[in-house]
């Protein structure tokens, strides 16, 4: 037929697609502060869920990717992503907001060296912490004060080693945190270590080390992230996430710390409750503003539709040993929220 494609043109288009995953996300929630703050104002100590007395969406995710495997050893991602989250973790003062809209685009290679040598270079969403940014991968909606202080993403080069099924070693040399550019003519380290002694427990040490102030090079910023993972049973399952964290600014030293302890039990066939309780101390007030200790319990309830929609319903207390937070014109040691949220994740390979 005149005009028609090749066969083998075609072919090679399906053999692509075929390996490509599309996945993403659809993220909306509402929010009541107890402290009541104006309407669509901040939430104190939050990140994605923010805004008070109003229905937000959160996030729209569309990614693409294919995995730098043995048989087809380059690959890549890319994360588009729109809406509060989407502002709020691509937040880059160096950049201009020129990617508000990529989460992660990066390029993978698969070395074959022992049990394979991976390498990814460009943006990609931090290693550290328990919580991964989609809320559908997390089992509570709110984000610890764990995840919403520290580190987001970084841009530079990462590789990844399987020395067995038991352990994987990791490195990563990248601008700093949370910004495509960098402030200063260094560069920080990432190595981190991955533990499966059984089947039962996972444990990921993540270390970070370098300058992260503007225009210094001098002071260096120290970042140790432990995770533990625990499945207590085929359906329950427990975690720990320990941060200390230190620097120094004018050659005074600070430092941070907290730990965040997690649950997660499947009461019915589609319904979960997940509590957390977390506390941290942000002794010379780095990462918070002020200098305090802080704690958090959230409860969240979840019911799973058979046919994808999450729906999220979840409470939160947070509370310092200062007033740190106002309702109204009175300052508060606490705030109380209530959080209903609605996701659908879909991919093109469930």
């Amino acid at each position: 037929v005149l005009g028609a494609e090749p066969a083998s043109a075609q072919t090679n288009v399906s053999s692509f697609f075929s390996k490509v995953e599309f996945s993403g996300l659809v993220d909306a929630y509402y929010t009541y502060n107890f402290n009541e703050p104006k309407t669509g104002s901040f939430t104190p100590l939050r990140n994605f869920d923010v805004k008070h007395n109003q229905f937000s969406l959160s996030l729209l995710e569309f990614a693409m990717s294919k995995p730098a495997v043995k048989d087809d050893v380059v690959g890549f991602r890319f994360d588009l992503q729109y809406g509060q989250t989407a502002q709020i973790f691509n937040s880059d003062p160096l950049d201009n907001n020129n990617l508000l809209n990529v989460q992660q685009a990066y390029i993978s290679y698969f070395a074959p060296v022992g049990g394979g040598l991976t390498f990814d270079v460009g943006k990609f969403v931090t290693p550290i912490g328990m919580e991964p940014t989609e809320a559908n991968l997390n089992n509570n909606y709110s984000r610890a004060f764990l995840y919403a202080l520290g580190p987001y993403y970084h841009v530079g080069a990462r590789a990844s080693y399987a020395v067995n099924s038991k352990v994987t070693l990791g490195a990563m040399l990248v601008n700093g945190w949370n910004a495509t550019g960098d402030n200063n003519s260094g560069k920080s380290v990432g190595v981190s270590l991955t533990l499966v002694p059984s089947s039962k427990v996972t444990v990921i040490q993540n270390l970070v080390y370098g300058p992260e102030q503007t225009d210094n090079t001098d002071d260096k910023r120290t970042y140790s992230d432990t995770n533990v993972v625990l499945t207590l049973s085929p359906k329950a399952s427990a975690g720990l996430n320990y941060v200390y964290a230190k620097d120094s600014i004018a050659g005074d030293g600070i430092n941070w710390q907290g730990i965040a302890l997690y649950f997660n039990q499947p009461c019915q066939r589609h319904v979960a409750l997940s509590p957390r309780f977390e506390m941290f101390d942000d002794q010379d007030g780095f990462a918070s503003g002020a200098a305090q200790k802080l704690n958090e319990f959230t409860m969240t309830a979840e019911m799973k539709h058979p046919q994808g929609l999450i729906l999220r319903a979840e409470y939160r207390r947070d509370w310092s040993d200062i007033e740190y937070f106002t309702k109204g014109d009175e300052s508060r040691k606490n705030q109380n929220t209530f959080t209903v949220a609605f996701i659908v994740p879909f991919s093109s390979k469930s």
